[in-house]
């Protein structure tokens, strides 16, 4: 069974860090893509960072450039998103979802699924 599962999210103050993980079960990370997205209330969902299966490639929204750093434990089959220098705007749900295929359009989740529950973060002092 195809399972993402996200996980780190919670409260930090403006400034600081957390790291959420997304653990993959059913499938490995060796033939997928996998996508951060995030979905704030009343906006509407966007891309923040993807990895892909083939060499690791990753690939980042403009918004996040220079904070956040997508990575990948093949051993573990998770992915990490690591967030620094957190700001109030980084509130929201943060779901990540597989693809097999990385499109020029992935920050609108084109070809993405099997989505996980989503972690919340809230970036609140």
């Amino acid at each position: 069974q195809v399972q993402l599962v996200e996980s780190g999210g919670g409260l930090v103050q403006p400034g600081g860090s957390l790291r959420l993980s997304c653990a993959a079960s059913g499938f490995t990370l060796d033939y997928y893509a996998i996508g951060w997205f995030r979905q704030a209330p009343g906006k509407e969902r966007e891309g923040v960072s993807c990895i892909s299966s083939s060499d690791g490639s990753t690939y980042y929204a403009d918004s996040v450039k220079g904070r956040f750093t997508i990575s990948r434990d093949k051993t573990k089959n998770t992915v990490y998103l690591q967030m620094n220098s957190l700001k109030h705007e980084d509130t929201a749900v943060y779901y990540c979802a597989r693809s097999s295929a990385l499109f020029s359009s992935w920050y609108r989740g084109t070809g993405f699924g099997s989505w996980g529950q989503g972690t919340q973060v809230t970036v609140s002092s």
